[in-house]
């Protein structure tokens, strides 16, 4: 992937050097004021549309009739992670790229991108949505608008779940960012009303819905980014696509328990998973990546 020498963001804190509590996560949950995280893969190693309406006509982004929830942030001092951090440096640079992308998608419906921020820890941090640890790998907070990364999941990824390469890495980033723009888009929110108004199977089935467009959305911005700034070099989409592969929760389920159980898949099957990714990456279109109005995923 050709990263090096391209904007890095500003929305980046670095609190790594603060240490993290080790109890367990506050929530017990995904949406609303719970994390959407791309899954909870250390974790998972060892151990019709209902809404009635198609989400993806609550914004602007569709029809240009309404506007993105607004969402408080915390604009509090966070230190910048070092210059000379490498990791840290590609992670700022890949979400100053979906800035770009993002920036430009919303803008063409009349619609001001928030961006959210992204924070680097290790081990556990506080967040809006509870206590984050980073054996939920990494996830995305909708309380406080914030990306949640412990760059020891990278390692994880490479050496556990056998999904190399710096772009698998940016297809995490992408992921989680494109969970901030559902949550812009009034989409999260939507899931959250409908927590115990539904069985746990049918929120296990919207769950996977969700994943998969986060997925689509991460395709989407690899497509815009590649026509904009070229960014991918042979053997990119291959690594996002075995990323997606082995993240997929029939192939978590076969490699933590030996047996894969369908009803309890809350991302997607790993081919569900590369479909959904490659649908973004082939159409750079919001609509195509409607998953809760597909008939089949």
């Amino acid at each position: 992937m050709k990263w090096e020498g391209n904007r890095e963001s500003s929305n980046v804190e670095d609190r790594r050097g603060e240490g993290g509590s080790s109890s367990g996560f506050g929530g017990g949950g995904l949406f609303g004021g719970r994390s959407i995280g791309i899954g909870t893969i250390v974790v998972a190693l060892v151990g019709g549309w209902i809404f009635g309406i198609n989400p993806l006509t609550i914004l602007g982004l569709l029809s240009g009739n309404s506007a993105p929830a607004q969402v408080q942030q915390q604009q509090t001092p966070a230190r910048a992670p070092p210059a000379d951090d490498r990791m840290a440096r590609f992670v700022s640079t890949v979400l100053a790229d979906t800035e770009d992308v993002w920036t430009e998608v919303f803008a063409k419906s009349g619609v001001r991108y928030q961006e959210p921020r992204l924070v680097l820890f290790r081990g556990a941090t506080q967040t809006a949505c509870g206590q984050g640890q980073a054996a939920m790998g990494p996830f995305y907070c909708p309380g406080d608008q914030k990306v949640y990364i412990d760059l020891g999941f990278y390692e994880t990824l490479t050496r556990q779940l056998g999904a190399p390469g710096d772009f698998a890495q940016a297809y995490v980033i992408a992921h989680e960012v494109g969970h901030h723009v559902q949550n812009l888009m009034g989409i999260s929110g939507k899931m959250d009303q409908m927590r115990g108004r539904v069985s746990k199977a049918e929120f296990n089935a919207l769950s996977v819905r969700l994943e998969l467009q986060a997925d689509c959305f991460a395709g989407l911005w690899a497509q815009k980014a590649q026509a904009s700034r070229q960014i991918l070099e042979q053997g990119d989409v291959a690594e996002a696509m075995n990323a997606a592969a082995k993240i997929g929760d029939d192939a978590l389920q076969r490699a933590g328990s030996g047996q894969v159980v369908p009803e309890s898949f809350t991302h997607g099957s790993s081919a569900q998973r590369q479909r959904w990714f490659e649908t973004g990456l082939k159409t750079g279109s919001v609509k195509a990546c409607d998953t809760f109005g597909a008939k089949n995923l």
